[in-house]
């Protein structure tokens, strides 16, 4: 069986974007390495859960990161979605801690859907199966 590990989001600032997934989103830390280069190499995961999946908040910067995120931006699009339980608990949670929606709680199809601004570069959508 082939099952998912990692998955990489493209961010301005990676010390900004861990601060923003662990305090603000409820994410831990799973890894934290300061690399040679002065890069840091950290990856976060659902707190207490799905211990095999990891997101690893990758550096945006260069010349296959940038137009890549530029796209996303400029389709608004998210470049991840998360599922919550409570989409609506949760618009209302982050947005109490200044999180910004472009997209507040919003019915598509069979989902429930909010999506936020993470603030070191993209969008990411919150996702809730209805009913």
């Amino acid at each position: 069986m082939i099952k998912v590990a990692m998955v990489s989001v493209y961010v301005d600032d990676v010390a900004k974007a861990q601060a923003f997934y662990t305090d603000v989103l409820g994410f831990e830390t799973r890894t934290h390495i300061d690399m040679e280069d002065g890069n840091l190499f950290v990856t976060v995961g659902a707190a207490g859960a799905q211990a095999d999946l990891e997101v690893l908040l990758e550096p945006g910067q260069g010349p296959i990161a940038e137009p890549y995120r530029a796209a996303l931006r400029a389709a608004d699009l998210p470049c991840i979605v998360f599922s919550v339980d409570d989409v609506r608990a949760e618009h209302e949670r982050l947005g109490a801690l200044g999180v910004t929606f472009p997209q507040p709680p919003t019915e598509q199809g069979p989902l429930l859907t909010a999506v936020l601004d993470d603030t070191v570069g993209n969008l990411v959508m919150l996702s809730q199966p209805i009913g």
